[in-house]
């Protein structure tokens, strides 16, 4: 047998070199030529493409990984390889980048407590009130009932219906079903401008519990009801007389 002829023999099994042999125990390969005869050779390529089928069989691969597995055992290798690189262009090596990225934890867990979760932006303009017309006075009492059993975020919205529904009834603003806490605090901001960033201040905490997910505090609803007190002790600033203060003086002598 040639060199060609024992790499395909070393390459298959056992398993694919048995199927290779006649039930009589014969090799289907031709036999040896005597000495005087040139030695059957077989070709490169098509002892490759012999081997390539027959190791392709599926009986060679019942035990093969699955799909995950390999994927998995990637991502480990890629891992690995990746903390290597990390901890060799660290100072320190090893031990120098759990430091550093024991510090990055710490950094972000300490910004995490000091600025709370990230504040989304209210995905609906839904309207303040509801279906039922309810005075301000029903909407403060149902804001104390909820505060007297910790219910905040329950409170928080009931207190800023309050406090625009007694705008509403003072004639500050008029009556619009379909007012969101941002524009009737926009609105309430130019009557009474000395209060126009608690008002704006007051609108987002309601936003910020009704639309946006978060939870409302005992001081975030005490701050919506002294703001609801002060405007009521508020006179506001009308139009006209805002118009008057700020007209030009007319010089004297001046053609009427």
């Amino acid at each position: 047998m040639s060199w060609a002829g024992d790499v395909l023999t070393s390459a298959l099994p056992r398993a694919a070199i048995r199927t290779m042999l006649r039930a009589d125990g014969t090799s289907v390969l031709p036999s040896a030529r005597s000495a005087d005869e040139p030695p059957l050779t077989t070709p490169r390529d098509p002892a490759r493409d012999a081997a390539r089928r027959e190791l392709s069989k599926r009986v060679y691969h019942e035990n093969d990984p699955s799909l995950f597995q390999r994927a998995l055992d990637a991502f480990w290798d890629w891992l690995d390889k990746l903390f290597n690189a990390a901890s060799t262009a660290t100072p320190g090596g090893t031990l120098g980048l759990a430091v550093i990225i024991l510090a990055v934890v710490a950094i972000l867990a300490a910004l995490w407590w000091r600025l709370g979760t990230p504040r989304r932006q209210p995905t609906s303009s839904a309207t303040l009130f509801d279906d039922r017309p309810r005075s301000a006075a029903d909407h403060r009492a149902a804001a104390e009932a909820h505060a007297a059993q910790g219910h905040w975020n329950q409170a928080v919205q009931e207190r800023m219906r309050a406090l625009v529904r007694a705008l509403e009834e003072r004639a500050l603003l008029d009556i619009r079903p379909g007012r969101t806490a941002d524009e009737a605090a926009a609105e309430a901001g130019r009557a009474l401008p000395a209060h126009t960033d608690r008002l704006r201040a007051a609108a987002r905490d309601f936003d910020d519990v009704t639309y946006g997910g978060r939870s409302a505090t005992e001081q975030s609803y005490h701050r919506i009801a002294d703001l609801d007190r002060d405007l009521e002790r508020t006179k506001p600033q009308l139009a006209a007389s805002s118009a008057h203060s700020t007209a030009p003086n007319r010089p004297q002598g001046a053609a009427e």
